[in-house]
């Protein structure tokens, strides 16, 4: 199957499991879209801007002196995003609505992240 079908699929069955996530966009660490699971195709915009957030964010836990990056979750009046490292090539971003469970966000989006680093990888 090709990576973007792979990608899309585990980015649905993410919105399946949490009623709160209202999409989400698989991208390269360049900033090119893979897959978008978003109603409205904005794709390209929050391709770029993940792929900076997440250089951004890999470089701030060199400096600190914390590990290896695996989320990073940024929030606002209208709901957040959440940014995962998928492997080392690509960067998963989640948005979700106001109020969501934010543990579930994290332990449904690092197990998604998971699945797209392994297509990414060929190992699934």
């Amino acid at each position: 199957m090709e990576l973007r079908h792979e990608v899309l699929k585990e980015m649905v069955l993410l919105r399946e499991r949490m009623p709160d996530v209202i999409g989400s966009v698989a991208s390269t660490i360049d900033g090119l879209t893979i897959a978008c699971d978003l109603a409205e195709d904005s794709s390209d915009h929050v391709s770029a801007l993940a792929s900076a957030l997440l250089a951004m964010s890999r470089r701030m836990m060199l400096l600190a002196g914390r590990g290896d990056l695996e989320e990073t979750l940024v929030s606002g009046t209208a709901g957040y995003a959440a940014f995962y490292a998928a492997g080392p090539t690509v960067v998963l971003t989640v948005l979700a609505e106001p109020g969501a469970n934010l543990g579930l966000l994290r332990l449904e989006g690092r197990k998604t992240a998971a699945a797209v680093a392994a297509a990414a990888a060929g190992k699934k």
